[in-house]
């Protein structure tokens, strides 16, 4: 049975935020169609199996990676699924925050 996706304020902004870097710097929206698009199937697919992704140290919160992404999402219950965070990878982990 298929969850629901509920994209956080925080993480809706960094989504944005990503989305229009890549626009910016490659003077076209080709590539950050294409990311959205990874982002949007990536977590269908979460929706439909929660549980299969990476673990972390905290209690239903899971990682999904898309690409260079980490997208960071809480299992509320077993219909809603919340995108707290999208962390870029080659980003320094120290600055990181939950």
């Amino acid at each position: 049975m298929a969850s629901k996706v509920i994209w956080s304020v925080r993480a809706q902004r960094e989504r944005f935020e990503i989305l229009e870097y890549w626009a910016n710097r490659n003077k076209s929206k080709t590539y950050s169609r294409k990311l959205y698009q990874l982002f949007r199937i990536g977590m269908k697919k979460v929706a439909e199996m929660p549980e299969s992704q990476i673990p972390t140290e905290y209690q239903d919160v899971r990682i999904k990676i898309i690409k260079d992404y980490l997208i960071y999402y809480h299992i509320s219950d077993s219909k809603t699924i919340e995108v707290l965070t999208i962390w870029d990878s080659r980003r320094n982990p120290k600055k990181f925050k939950l």
